[in-house]
């Protein structure tokens, strides 16, 4: 009887073009599912016992928030499309987390920032970070065969996707850059720690904190904060927003959207002229 349903579900799965990696998976919840309940008919179930069924899953499997969406997907439509009779198990569905905000350093304590870095390697690391919106993980893994100088720009290799995007290199770093080869002669990566290896997120890390102490900012801040900082900087600029998801190798950009969020946070925040008069 169980072989017989699963097989008929997987039949219109297959009629609605689902790939064959999309219906291994539903096979599978859908299975695990019948198989508990192996002594009901599966029509005579309660919306009591499903949930019950669900709330064991959470709090005795321990079943992460996509298995638990997986799981109410397949038998809400295993039971609409192939027992016709519809089940409302929406209140059973994770609730969507609120969207906290990152924070961002203004212009002004970005400069203060790197001026009190007075060490050129932690003062360069920082600025290429700010400069060109990277990851910790990013500028750590930027090899010299990365930087072309006579055409401004920085190759930025994501790993996890084998994809490379390209950032122009402001005056301002490339004098920087310059500076700093000179006097560190990197082989390999661009910033590399005493014995040649990629220089560790944990100094960088240090570095950042180090400075921020400096400068007596009281926001809360870490490395990460300077790539906010720099997709904020370019909304200020009035640079659109696919184009900063560009820059910062966003695959989505309702990623990116959460800076136009913060932007309109900070604007309800300004005050008329009016009201200084």
């Amino acid at each position: 009887m169980i072989t017989k349903l699963i097989e008929e579900f997987v039949v219109h799965l297959r009629a609605q073009r689902y790939s064959e990696k999309s219906i291994k998976t539903y096979r599978s919840h859908l299975c695990y599912f019948l198989n508990l309940f192996y002594e009901y008919e599966p029509e005579n179930l309660t919306s009591k016992q499903l949930e019950d069924f669900i709330i064991w899953l959470i709090e005795k499997k321990k079943i992460g928030e996509s298995y638990q969406k997986a799981i109410i997907g397949v038998i809400t439509k295993f039971y609409k499309e192939l027992l016709q009779k519809d089940i409302d198990l929406k209140h059973l569905y994770p609730q969507k987390k609120e969207i906290k905000l990152p924070n961002f350093l203004m212009r002004e304590e970005v400069k203060k920032l790197l001026e009190v870095t007075e060490n050129l390697k932690h003062r360069t690391i920082l600025t290429t970070i700010y400069s060109c919106g990277l990851h910790l993980r990013e500028v750590l893994n930027v090899r010299l065969t990365d930087i072309k100088i006579k055409e401004k720009i920085i190759l930025i290799k994501e790993i996890r996707y084998k994809k490379e995007r390209t950032i122009t290199l402001s005056d301002k770093l490339l004098n920087l850059l310059k500076e700093y080869k000179i006097i560190y002669r990197p082989a390999i990566y661009l910033f590399e720690g005493q014995n040649g290896e990629k220089y560790s997120e944990r100094s960088v890390q240090q570095i950042f904190q180090n400075s921020l102490e400096k400068t007596g900012i009281t926001s809360i801040a870490t490395v990460c904060t300077l790539r906010h900082s720099y997709a904020i900087h370019l909304l200020e600029n009035g640079i659109d927003i696919k184009t900063i998801q560009e820059l910062l190798g966003h695959r989505n950009i309702t990623t990116t959207k959460i800076y136009l969020q913060i932007m309109d946070t900070f604007k309800e925040k300004v005050r008329s002229p009016l009201d200084l008069l």
